[in-house]
């Protein structure tokens, strides 16, 4: 049981008998009523994002999740293959499966693919992987102002602020929860 004190962002939950991620949540405390807490909800199922309002001390079950480490495998169309490191077995996702995880896997790379009374729901993504940039302003002598950045787009096709020092072909650690460059890679 997940209470709603226990909320965080990420954190699985089984709303509506289906599982849901929460993607926010904040405490609102209101005159001399008890608390409640409003939170956008994502289903694993359907990708939708919805909003509701719990009671603090509401209690929730904790969805029955499995975690397969899978290896990505290739794109074509809207689909996207992945295949079991164990069993060889290939399973297709659709891009709204994937979510902001297509942004930052590649090929080969493994991940792990949620699945929901056996049906594969969500894919996690490492919480850090290394890409390499793809286009970026050349650096120029004395940009060397601490704290400023310039914009580079990286090989998955996102683009991220990084350091005026970096530049095309250099590879960078990026985290996958919020899309931020965290170092070069040596």
């Amino acid at each position: 049981m997940i209470a709603t004190s226990d909320f965080r962002k990420g954190a699985k939950i089984e709303y509506k008998g289906e599982p849901c991620e929460i993607v926010d949540f904040q405490h609102v405390k209101m005159g001399r009523g008890g608390a409640v807490i409003r939170t956008k909800l994502k289903s694993l199922k359907t990708g939708n994002v919805l909003e509701d309002t719990f009671r603090s001390g509401e209690k929730f079950e904790s969805p029955q999740l499995e975690e397969k480490d899978m290896q990505y495998l290739y794109a074509e169309g809207d689909f996207h293959y992945f295949m079991d490191t164990e069993t060889y077995e290939q399973i297709p996702l659709t891009a709204a499966q994937l979510g902001d995880a297509k942004k930052v896997i590649k090929e080969n790379m493994v991940v792990k693919i949620l699945y929901y009374r056996g049906d594969p729901m969500a894919v996690a993504p490492p919480m850090f992987v290394e890409l390499a940039v793809a286009d970026t302003e050349p650096a120029f002598r004395g940009d060397t102002a601490s704290g400023s950045t310039k914009p580079a787009k990286l090989e998955t096709g996102i683009t991220v602020k990084v350091p005026f020092h970096i530049s095309i072909g250099d590879v960078l650690k990026i985290d996958t929860r919020t899309l931020e460059y965290i170092e070069k890679v040596k």
